[in-house]
């Protein structure tokens, strides 16, 4: 993928300042039910009826001093994370004010993306600088680096089952298995072209990889080769998530187009199952990544046109198309327990917006 999707951070970025915003309720770009009550002067009242905990229907989280490429939701719902073009990873409270309460230093160029580790304790990332970082969530610091990658990694993914393992990819065109306990790449594999997202399978016994031929490659990690290749997409693409029971595997592309593919062992038919529009790519060309919501009947993606989409799974119908944003919206995350969505953007914004799961 060509460097200017991800132009290199300034030297000089700034880091503090680190303010929190909430919007005010009634400026809510988010859809919610309404209903009107009589006050004691007789005079209709509009209401909001909530449908989750946060403190308003949608809130602002302002902080990062450049584009916010990644966010993620801890296992509990509690925090979000977010990496930025501005080289930080911040961490905030999902309740309450949205306090700003972490910030990480350490990568020497753009996060592209980050997960957090399954017990919440520790966060993985990829950056511009060629590193992946594990992150240590109680004291804020780096515990450890991964070297290896020749060019800008693009993702980072933890398997799901077993030992901790991590799989990385980016514009060398390999693809990077990391053990948490070793220090080197226990399996590298190579590929044409430059890889924009990877992920494993349920059981970790497999990997996909998108890349910038428009393919997305199943990698057999005892056969240590491809066993299987995804074709449809006729652009780059732009970000991969399994689903939660790990039967399917969503992906976004630059073409328009977000799809579901099965990725059981065992397949009959056609592994494509679904194809979504109505989240566009924009002239940044980013890694707009996609979401699973926790019970896999919603997904949702980042738009080129400043909004956030959600779907419908089984009728395809988009159920959201939620404005705010004044730029590229490049990542979402599905709250794990509440019907809450997180996006980041290119506008260095971030918002926690409350959705109606009854649509």
């Amino acid at each position: 993928m060509a460097a200017d999707k991800r132009k290199e951070p300034p030297t000089n970025a700034e880091t503090t300042g680190i303010l929190v915003k909430r919007q005010r309720p009634e400026t809510s770009n988010v859809v919610a039910i309404s209903s009107t009550t009589k006050g004691s002067n007789g005079a209709l009242i509009q209401t909001v009826q909530r449908t989750s905990g946060l403190q308003a229907p949608i809130m602002l989280l302002s902080g990062h001093q450049g584009e916010v490429f990644t966010v993620e939701f801890d296992s509990t719902g509690q925090h979000v994370a977010s990496g930025s073009f501005d080289r930080t990873i911040l961490l905030w409270n999902t309740y309450g004010d949205c306090l700003n309460y972490g910030l990480m230093k350490g990568h020497n160029g753009a996060i592209m993306e980050l997960h957090w580790s399954r017990d919440s304790s520790k966060i993985f990332s990829c950056s511009t600088d060629k590193s992946v970082g594990i992150w240590d969530v109680t004291t804020g610091t780096r515990v450890k680096k991964f070297k290896g990658h020749t060019a800008y990694v693009n993702s980072v993914s933890p398997a799901r089952r077993g030992n901790e393992m991590l799989v990385s990819s980016g514009d060398d065109g390999m693809i990077k298995i990391w053990d948490l306990r070793q220090r080197d790449a226990v399996d590298t594999f190579r590929q044409q072209y430059q890889i924009t997202a990877t992920c494993f399978s349920e059981a970790g016994d497999y990997v996909f990889a998108g890349s910038l031929d428009n393919e997305i490659t199943c990698w057999d990690l005892r056969k240590k080769d491809v066993i299987y290749t995804l074709k449809g997409h006729m652009d780059t693409i732009s970000g991969l998530s399994l689903s939660p029971d790990g039967s399917y595997l969503l992906s976004n592309a630059m073409d328009n187009t977000v799809r579901i593919w099965d990725v059981k062992p065992y397949v009959p038919g056609p592994r494509l199952q679904k194809i979504f529009e109505g989240a566009p790519h924009g002239f940044e060309k980013n890694l707009i990544r996609p979401a699973w919501s926790s019970d896999a009947l919603q997904i949702a993606c980042g738009s080129g046109d400043r909004t956030v989409v959600i779907w419908d799974v089984a009728t395809r119908r988009i159920l959201y198309k939620l404005p705010g944003h004044k730029g590229s919206v490049n990542d979402v995350d599905f709250h794990p327990k509440e019907p809450i969505i997180v996006s980041g953007s290119t506008d260095r914004q971030i918002y926690l917006g409350e959705i109606n799961p009854h649509l």
